[in-house]
């Protein structure tokens, strides 16, 4: 039973996440990473060790979400624009 709450909640969280409109590949592929994450966290948190699929998936969320981030911030690096931490005031 708990297997297939954690199952359910991985899906729906996944389901939640693609139904977002991000503005730049950056938040894009960081949300893609993330639900991509969580699914393979859970699974692999699932059959190995102590068997916790819910810690497996937070971990996965978060490194699939960072490094989702980078990659798609090194598309907007390409395209021209993405994130560079200053205020673009022209002066």
């Amino acid at each position: 039973m708990k297997k297939t709450i954690t199952a359910s909640l991985a899906i729906v969280s996944a389901i939640a996440l693609s139904n977002c409109a991000p503005q730049n590949n950056m938040q894009r592929d960081a949300a893609t990473g993330a639900a991509g994450g969580a699914v393979l966290g859970g699974i692999i948190g699932n059959n190995v060790g102590d068997g916790n699929a819910a810690r497996g998936a937070a971990i996965g969320a978060a490194l699939g979400g960072l490094g989702g981030a980078a990659v798609g911030n090194n598309k907007d690096m390409q395209q021209g624009g993405g994130y560079t931490g200053q205020p673009a005031y022209g002066y």
